[in-house]
C-alpha cells in the first residue's frame, strides 16, 4: 500500500473536520512557539565573573599573612603593631570570623631565642595544624605552633641567619627554611635542623609536593633551581627573564605543578618540568598568589608601589584572577584602593571553590573581603504572542546569576530602536491586559546585578479585534457544503449555498461521485460546514455571526483558511488521479 502524502485528504469523511478542528484548537489556546534562553549581555558577557569587596575588616592590627584554616574554617591572621596605637600592641597571631571579621582570640605571646615568653609580631603563616591552629614565623628566627583560645604560643628559634621564607615540610613534624641562599628542613617543636642545601642565592622558594620538588627562587642571579626533596640535591636549573632584580614572590600551583614566580611587574609562569609557559605583564608589582584546585583558578595580587615618582603609580593595588588552564583572566580586575607596598607585602587567602577571597592591605591596617559575583545569564526570553483586544497576556523571562538578578520589563513600540520601563513591571511575569493600541510592541526584560545586565530577546505582541458585526463562518460552510451537483467536474469547488446556523450544512453536502470529489467535498465540507459553518453561523455568503462570534473568539478567518488548504489539497489529487469511466 503506497502511503499517503500529509497533505492529501484521506477517504473517510472526518478527516477534513480533523484537520479544521486541529487550526481551531490553536487559534482558541493562543499558544505562541516555545521559549528559548536567547538574549545577550548588556555590558559584559552572559555569565562573567567578577569579584565585589563586601567587607573591610580592621580587627587584626597590621595584617601581614593569611590562611584560611581548611579544617575549622576560622581565619588566621599574623600581624605586625601598628605605630600609631601606642596604648596597645597588635602584634601576634589573630582569629577571626571570616563571615564578619570578628575577632575570635589572639596570640601575642611566643618563645624567644632564650625560651622566655614576650610579644612578637607574626609575619607568615606556614602551614595549618591538624583540625586547627598554625605553624608561623615571627623575626628573626622563630618557629611557633597556637590554636584559637590559646594564651601562649609554643615553639623555638632556629639556629643561624635570619628566616626568609618558609614552607611545610616533607612530613607534618617539620617545615623547610630558608635563610637568605640556606635551604633546612627544621623540627617544629625543636627547631633543630635535620638537613639542609646551599645555594649560589636567593632567598624564597615554593613546594611541589606531589612531586617531590622545591622551586627555589635566585632573583638576583636571575634563575631558579629545583631541588628534590628526598635527596636534598639540586636537580635543574632553569634561567628567569632578565629584569630589574625584584622579586614579588614564588608559589607551586599544587594541582598542576607549574610554578608562578612574581617579577618586578609581571609574574613568570613554568609548567612542573621548568618549561617556560607565559608571562603575564601587569603595571604594579606582583605580592602573593593563591591556588584554588576546585575553580582551576590563581589569585594574584599586585600592589601599588608608593612611589608617585614611578610611572604607573596611582596608589591603588590590584587582585586579578586566572584560568590556570590557559592562564588568561577568568574575572574582571578587581582594584584594591591604596593598597600600595610601602608598608609591607600584602597577602590573600581563598575559600575552597573561590566564592570568597581575603586580601590583606598592610597599608590600611585591614582585610578585604570579596565575593565572587557572576553577571546574568538568559535561561528563557519571553514567546511572541497574539491575542484579542481584552485579553490577559503574560508574558514569562528567566536567568541566573549570582547574586540572584533582578528584573524590570522594558517595551519598544518603533520595532526595537528605542526601550521604556513599563512602570511596576519587576517580576519574572510581566501580566498586563492588551489594548489595540498594544498591536506590534515588543516586550523585553533587562536582568541586573552587581557583575553585569543581560536582556532576553524580544517577543512581539499581535493584538487583533473582534468583529461584533459579523461572525465567522458563511465562508467555511458554504465552502464546504455544496450540493456536489457538479462533483464529477469540480467537486467541493462549486458548492451550493453554505447551510443556516442551524448546523444544516452537513445536510446540504453534495451528492457527487466518490472519485469526483462529491463524496469528499459533500462528506468533508458537509462535516466542515455543518459542525463548524453551522456552529460558527453564516447563512452562506455573508458571515452572520454564531456562538463561538457571541463569546468574542475570532476564528472565522482561520477557520476558513483551514477550509481552503483543505480543498486546494483535495483539488492537488482529483487532479492527478485519472476519473473512472463508465
Amino acid at each position: 500500500m503506497t502511503p499517503r502524502h500529509p497533505l492529501t485528504p484521506g477517504r473517510r469523511t472526518g478527516t477534513a473536520s480533523a484537520v479544521l478542528a486541529l487550526v481551531l484548537a490553536s487559534a482558541a489556546t493562543g499558544a505562541g512557539p516555545a521559549s528559548a534562553a536567547g538574549g545577550e549581555g548588556a555590558d559584559v558577557p552572559p555569565g562573567a565573573v567578577a569579584y565585589r569587596p563586601v567587607a573591610q575588616f580592621t580587627t587584626a592590627g597590621k595584617p601581614r599573612d593569611l590562611l584560611l584554616h581548611p579544617d575549622s574554617k576560622k581565619l588566621y591572621v599574623g600581624s605586625d603593631d601598628l605605630p600609631e596605637t601606642a596604648e596597645a600592641n597588635e602584634g601576634g597571631l589573630h582569629v577571626l570570623d571570616p563571615a564578619d571579621g570578628k575577632l575570635r582570640s589572639s596570640v601575642g605571646q611566643a618563645p624567644g631565642p632564650t625560651g622566655t615568653l614576650g610579644r612578637r609580631a607574626v609575619r607568615q603563616l606556614v602551614a595549618p595544624l591538624p583540625g586547627d591552629g598554625a605553624v608561623f614565623v615571627h623575626p628573626l628566627r622563630g618557629i611557633g605552633t597556637a590554636k584559637d583560645g590559646d594564651a601562649a604560643a609554643a615553639g623555638a628559634w632556629v639556629p643561624g641567619a635570619a628566616v626568609t621564607d618558609a614552607a611545610p615540610g616533607p612530613t607534618p613534624s617539620t617545615v623547610l627554611v630558608a635563610q637568605g641562599p640556606v635551604l633546612s628542613e627544621v623540627d617544629i617543636a625543636t627547631a633543630a635542623v635535620k638537613r639542609s642545601v646551599t645555594l649560589e642565592g636567593g632567598e624564597e622558594f615554593a613546594v611541589d609536593a606531589a612531586r617531590g620538588a622545591i622551586w627555589f627562587t635566585d632573583v638576583g642571579n636571575r634563575r631558579m633551581y629545583r631541588i628534590d626533596t628526598a635527596t636534598f640535591q639540586v636537580t635543574k636549573t632553569v634561567d628567569l627573564p632578565a629584569g630589574e632584580g625584584f622579586g614579588g614572590f614564588t608559589e607551586v600551583d599544587p594541582e598542576t605543578g607549574a610554578v608562578w614566580v612574581g617579577l618586578d611587574t609581571s609574574v613568570v609562569v613554568h609548567d612542573a618540568t621548568g618549561k617556560r609557559l607565559r608571562t603575564i605583564e601587569g603595571v604594579d608589582m606582583p605580592r602573593a598568589a593563591r591556588f584554588d584546585a576546585a575553580a582551576h583558578e590563581a589569585f594574584v595580587v599586585w600592589q601599588d608601589a608608593g612611589d608617585t615618582s614611578q610611572p604607573g603609580s596611582d596608589n591603588n593595588g590590584t587582585l586579578t584572577v586566572h584560568r590556570t588552564g590557559d592562564l588568561q583572566e577568568a574575572a574582571k580586575p578587581v582594584v584594591l584602593p591604596g593598597n600600595h607596598g610601602q608598608s609591607g607585602s600584602a597577602a590573600v587567602a581563598v575559600e575552597p571553590g573561590g566564592a570568597v577571597v581575603f586580601v590583606s592591605d598592610p597599608a590600611g591596617a585591614g582585610i578585604t573581603r570579596l565575593e565572587r559575583s557572576t553577571s546574568p545569564k538568559v535561561t528563557r526570553s519571553p514567546a511572541d504572542r497574539s491575542v484579542t483586544a481584552g485579553a490577559e497576556v503574560a508574558l514569562t523571562a528567566q536567568a541566573e546569576g549570582t547574586p540572584p538578578p533582578s528584573v524590570a520589563w522594558q517595551v519598544s513600540t518603533d520595532a526595537g530602536r528605542t526601550w521604556r520601563a513599563v512602570p511596576g513591571a519587576t517580576s519574572p511575569t510581566h501580566t498586563f491586559t492588551a489594548a489595540a493600541a498594544d498591536n506590534g510592541s515588543r516586550y523585553r526584560a533587562e536582568f541586573t546585578n552587581d557583575a553585569g545586565t543581560a536582556r532576553t530577546d524580544a517577543a512581539t505582541l499581535t493584538v487583533t479585534t473582534a468583529d461584533t458585526t459579523t461572525g465567522g463562518g458563511a465562508s467555511a460552510g458554504g465552502a464546504g457544503g455544496g450540493s456536489g451537483t457538479s462533483g464529477s467536474t469540480s467537486g467541493s469547488t462549486t458548492g451550493g449555498p453554505g447551510g443556516p446556523g442551524n448546523g444544516s450544512g452537513g445536510a446540504q453536502g453534495g451528492a457527487g461521485d466518490s472519485t469526483g470529489g462529491g463524496s469528499v467535498g459533500g462528506s468533508a465540507g458537509g462535516s466542515a460546514g455543518g459542525s463548524v459553518g453551522g456552529t460558527v453561523g453564516g447563512t452562506g455568503a455573508t458571515p452572520t455571526g454564531g456562538a463561538l462570534a457571541s463569546t468574542g473568539a475570532t476564528v472565522a478567518s482561520l477557520a476558513a483558511a483551514a477550509v481552503v488548504l483543505t480543498a486546494a489539497g483535495w483539488v492537488l489529487v482529483r487532479r492527478t488521479r485519472p476519473r473512472k469511466t463508465a
